[in-house]
């Protein structure tokens, strides 16, 4: 409860919820003595796979036995999930004590959420100056709070598309734009830049970074993997090749993200990762709400032997990816859509080409999503589309047969609130 409290306090220190500037996090972290400078730090910037990316990475260091603190956007369950120091989610007690802390150092200047929380991290991050700091950047990055780090160990560039057009110029909401604002600002290090949806986009992203000096390694030129048809994925960069063992995530755009963050760690010698640590690490990456199948609890109990999933995909990007993942499977697919109120709802569906029903549903507790009323009526293209008010129901309406598979997705929100209700 008293974490709550100051949650809210901290909500309404900024009238926007964002503001996209770097003079209200420089002066709180100056006073808090620039902490930010004080880190080992790999940054994470792009459209999707920013959060699979960070969750292989850790992973991998486990293995190796080099603590990490992480700092993700936005959580799914519990604010805590932003804050891990020492390899561990940061208590509620202890999170208080460092709101307070950064509240009264902040004296009630105007600063938005985002940006007190990353001053938050920073700060606490600070105290542990050995560890690997795995930051995924907000909004675009340029102007985004995480983004006053002088130096880095590396920055990750993953899939880049269009998302958050709402917060660019009517003229400017192109992707050409959007990788601008992504990469323009890469400190100098190395930038390993993941498989891109398209050549033009690589090439764009070439040419945002040809004035940075860092060393450059991009999927397919300097890095790879390929499956091996007796069941085992084969890496390969500069530094060689390792034969791998399947992962324990779902979906091929999974196996991109574990490729870059090997390549990335590769090209760290400090860290002296090793095969073993990486083949270990793969086998053991936890995922929230990136193709997360539901194995126990109250909602698993509606659809029994049936496969239950949850996705918070929201982007056309991460919609192609997770048709691909679909297309993979022979069986029925059956999904449950809750998206907010500023994404491309049509183009988001119009990646899912054979799929046996959909259910539009309210996301609950979020007033800028939109309707599921109204999300049914703009996807009455569908034959088979269908309202249902909550996730319970949704689930309980659909005649699952043998096999078949029910995917929740749309929104990360949403993916919190099915978490949640489980």
């Amino acid at each position: 409860m008293k974490l709550q409290k100051i949650v809210n306090r901290l909500q309404k220190l900024h009238p926007k919820e964002i503001d996209l500037s770097l003079n209200r996090i420089k002066k709180l972290c100056k006073i808090l003595g620039n902490p930010q400078n004080k880190l080992k730090s790999i940054s994470v910037v792009g459209t999707n796979g920013k959060y699979s990316t960070i969750q292989a990475l850790f992973s991998i260091l486990k293995e190796a036995n080099i603590k990490c603190n992480i700092y993700t956007s936005p959580h799914i369950k519990r604010i805590n999930e932003r804050f891990v120091f020492n390899n561990e989610e940061l208590n509620d007690d202890d999170l208080v004590i460092l709101f307070e802390e950064i509240e009264q150092a902040n004296n009630n200047e105007p600063i938005t959420f985002f940006e007190i929380l990353t001053a938050a991290y920073f700060y606490n991050a600070s105290k542990y100056p050995e560890n690997i700091n795995l930051i995924e950047a907000g909004l675009f990055h340029r102007f985004d709070a995480t983004n006053i780090l002088k130096n880095n160990l590396a920055s990750i560039v993953t899939s880049i598309g269009l998302d958050h057009l709402d917060w660019l110029p009517k003229n400017e909401q192109t992707t050409k734009k959007i990788i601008y604002e992504k990469t323009s600002t890469l400190v100098n290090s190395n930038i390993i830049i993941a498989k891109q949806n398209s050549s033009e986009i690589v090439n764009e992203i070439k040419n945002s970074i040809t004035k940075n000096p860092s060393k450059k390694y991009y999927f397919n030129e300097d890095y790879n993997y390929s499956f091996n048809e007796n069941g085992f994925i084969f890496y390969e960069d500069k530094d060689g090749g390792i034969k791998l063992p399947i992962p324990n995530v779902k979906g091929q755009f999974q196996l991109e993200n574990i490729a870059t963050a090997i390549a990335t760690l590769r090209s760290i010698d400090q860290l002296k990762v090793g095969e073993k640590h990486i083949k270990n690490g793969i086998t053991k990456i936890k995922s929230i709400a990136r193709l997360q199948e539901i194995n126990s609890g109250k909602l698993k109990e509606f659809v029994k032997n049936n496969k239950l999933l949850v996705d918070g995909s929201h982007n056309p990007l991460g919609a192609k990816v997770l048709n691909e993942y679909l297309e993979s499977l022979k069986c029925d697919k059956h999904i449950i859509l809750g998206m907010m109120g500023n994404k491309d709802h049509k183009k988001y569906m119009s990646y899912f080409k054979n799929i046996t029903s959909l259910t539009t549903i309210d996301i609950p507790n979020q007033p800028n999503s939109i309707k599921g009323k109204v999300l049914k009526n703009k996807l009455n293209n569908f034959d088979n589309v269908k309202y249902k008010e909550s996730i319970i129901d949704a689930i309980k309406s659909i005649p699952v047969k043998e096999n078949d598979i029910i995917l929740v997705t749309g929104s990360l929100y949403l993916a919190g609130e099915v978490l949640n209700l489980n």
